[in-house]
């Protein structure tokens, strides 16, 4: 037993060099600078060892979704250039200038505000402006970029920091949506050299185009889901150096057998049809794991079903398979045992989601352990 399985109900593992390994393949690859996606604590992984593992293997930048997601990577120590992607509020303003965190604009409203919150800190405040070339969610629209940027300049405490947009389906095999918004995103930049408008950071591919779209590396590329060794969709699978960083695992807590008849968790949607070999493990869906049908866990290094409903701290799994089970051997939900695995992709298709979805959902209560 390993230690663990000594202290744990359930637990992740994150191999800090799987992160090391992705971050200097990107940079090998797009010989930019490679801002660290660690928004959603890290895609579940945790966000303030992640970060640090990406800047040591020669990452710039951090990016983050939430105002709480940059003051955890200042707090914790790290001094490197973060931005916030998406929203800030108001409220916040002079909170994130005091603490060097950049803020991502798309109106003329937020740059006047965040400009009077400049003025009273005394500080600067560094802005990026989103444009939005098709993903049609936040973002300024091509044709009112320059003046939103020429209102920044104009403004005190301001400065035009980055200029980006995000590709909406850069990770599927047709690329005509994307050369699109690359192509709109490209006019506007030939717009602001014409205009001596020089912008230090342009940045929009995202995994997907860091993968597949050279002419869309710019000076920065965002490093999201290929970080973790995630594949960015079917359809834009990983090369093969790439390394998945996260293992999830549980122990069996207690082996029956029980007579034919008896049911089996909430509802007895699951009966036994003979005496049965039923193990319970202590993880549920209040750790993340979804309560649906068709659930699978490596035991033994084989395959066993999740029988009867999930519940919120428990699930319960048929061990026929498996007849030398006993309580305290190692159960694993996301990784490999011996020579299985089940992978974050097989998982996320039997839940109806993505890959994104299931590690992110990994709840806060479930201990990561960083290797």
């Amino acid at each position: 037993m390993n230690k663990e399985q000594g202290m744990y109900s359930t637990w992740v593992t994150i191999d800090l060099d799987a992160i090391k390994n992705n971050v200097r393949y990107i940079l090998d690859r797009s010989k930019v600078q490679v801002m660290a996606i660690v928004k959603a604590n890290a895609y579940g992984h945790g966000a303030v060892p992640v970060a640090q593992a990406a800047l040591e293997a020669g990452a710039t930048w951090c990016g983050v979704a939430r105002v709480g997601e940059a003051l955890e990577l200042r707090q914790a120590g790290l001094d490197c250039p973060i931005l916030i992607l998406g929203y800030t509020p108001e409220a916040r303003y002079k909170e994130m200038i005091e603490h060097r965190v950049s803020m991502t604009v798309w109106n003329t409203k937020q740059a006047e505000t965040i400009s009077t919150a400049a003025s009273q800190t005394g500080q600067g405040a560094k802005l990026h402006l989103k444009v939005d070339t098709g993903m049609s969610r936040l973002g300024v629209d091509p044709d009112n970029a320059i003046d939103l940027l020429e209102t920044v300049s104009h403004l005190p405490g301001l400065q035009a920091e980055g200029l980006f947009t995000h590709f909406a389906r850069a990770d599927e095999v047709d690329p005509t949506p994307t050369i699109s918004q690359e192509k709109l995103f490209r006019a506007l930049m030939e717009r602001l050299n014409a205009k001596g408008i020089e912008i230090p950071l342009i940045h929009a591919a995202n995994s997907a185009a860091s993968l597949t779209r050279s002419s869309a590396y710019f000076n920065c590329v965002r490093l999201g889901i290929a970080m973790y060794g995630l594949h960015p969709s079917p359809e834009c699978p990983l090369p093969p150096d790439f390394r998945s960083a996260l293992t999830w695992k549980s122990v069996l807590s207690q082996v029956k057998r029980l007579p034919p008849g008896r049911g089996i968790s909430y509802g007895h949607e699951y009966i036994t049809t003979k005496e049965e070999h039923i193990g319970t493990i202590p993880v549920g869906y209040a750790d993340g794991f979804r309560r649906v049908p068709g659930n699978q866990v490596l035991l033994g290094e084989r395959k066993v079903p999740v029988v009867g409903r999930v519940t919120m701290d428990q699930v319960m799994v048929q061990l026929d398979a498996v007849p030398d089970a006993k309580e305290g051997d190692e159960v694993v939900l996301l990784g490999t045992q011996g020579e299985n695995s089940i992978t974050t992709e097989e998982i996320a298709e039997r839940w109806g989601t993505i890959n994104y979805e299931v590690t992110s959902g990994i709840a806060h209560r479930v201990p990561r352990i960083f290797l």
